[in-house]
């Protein structure tokens, strides 16, 4: 279990669970599949439940809850709705000789949806995130906000009470910027991408990859006022990613290094395994992310 990309919020207030309690609320907002009628459904189910495997709905390593979001959509191609609309629309105005307004057609469009969403595929997608008491954190595996939002508007519901904000509300171009042209964090080795925007009125965008940060090229843009909107590093040999202005992180990929520590629980050992790597992961995540919020500024939950 590795997440790929991390949207962090800091709880703001003191937060105690019970495993036992988290584990009866989160059964109550248990994910169910889709009805007839149903275009999608959301609930909790087993960190495990993706690989095939059942356990509690809440996994629990050092005080951090790992916690899966199940979402589960039907899907109903645009183009076959409309293919059937239009042909329905044909023989009407056929056998009517006047045009089908605009209110009959919407309503021709529901009695199609309706009748063939029960012969719909559907597809399931997984949120995973977890609550780690220790550090105060919320990290949600998410590259959207909606997606993050969604998970964590889930919780709210299921436990009560999640008082939490971004890990950061400001922007973090201009301590990402000074990374670039002045210097970084120890801990921190800058990687050969960024992306930079100017601050005028054009919002002019320009994205680097395999290009050092300390090239002429580089700090011409710097030069010219842009700032830094993304830039990927290394952290402590421990993992590699994009940090984002609104301090999202993104792509990340933990080192061989950190990975091989796994090494000795069997692969068909599923469950054991995926406790291990969760332990490792949300571990050393945690403690990036607590980094960040250190050289930052971040701590101070009202900026």
């Amino acid at each position: 279990m590795w997440f790929k990309n991390a949207k962090a919020y800091q709880i703001t207030q003191p937060l105690s669970l019970n495993d036992d309690d988290l584990e009866r609320v989160l059964s109550a907002h248990a994910f169910r599949p889709c009805g007839s009628q149903d275009l999608a459904t959301m609930g909790f189910a087993s960190p495990f439940s993706q690989v095939g495997k059942q356990g509690t709905m809440c996994h629990v390593v050092q005080q951090r809850y790992w916690i899966t979001l199940k979402k589960q959509e039907k899907i109903l191609p645009s183009a076959v709705v409309n293919g059937e609309l239009e042909e329905m629309v044909a023989k009407i105005e056929a056998e009517t000789g006047a045009p089908v307004g605009k209110k009959a057609k919407a309503d021709l469009k529901q009695e199609i949806q309706t009748r063939l969403l029960p012969q719909a595929f559907t597809k399931n997608s997984y949120t995973h995130g977890f609550i780690s008491l220790p550090d105060n954190l919320v990290v949600v595996d998410a590259s959207s906000d909606g997606k993050a939002e969604a998970f964590l508007a889930m919780v709210r519901k299921a436990i009560g009470s999640l008082p939490v904000v971004p890990l950061t509300r400001r922007s973090l171009q201009s301590e990402l910027t000074h990374w670039i042209s002045d210097s970084t964090p120890e801990g921190i080795a800058l990687l050969e991408e960024a992306e930079f925007k100017s601050t005028d009125d054009v919002g002019s965008v320009i994205r680097c990859k395999n290009q050092p940060l300390d090239s002429e090229e580089i700090s011409i843009h710097l030069s010219a006022g842009k700032l830094a909107q993304k830039v990927a590093f290394e952290y402590a040999d421990t993992l590699t990613a994009i940090l984002c202005e609104d301090g999202a992180l993104k792509r990340i990929k933990f080192t061989d290094r950190i990975k091989e520590e796994t090494d000795d629980v069997p692969k068909d050992q599923v469950e054991a395994r995926l406790d291990a790597e969760f332990a490792l992961m949300s571990a050393e995540l945690s403690a990036l992310i607590v980094f960040l919020q250190n050289v930052l500024n971040l701590n101070d939950a009202s900026l």
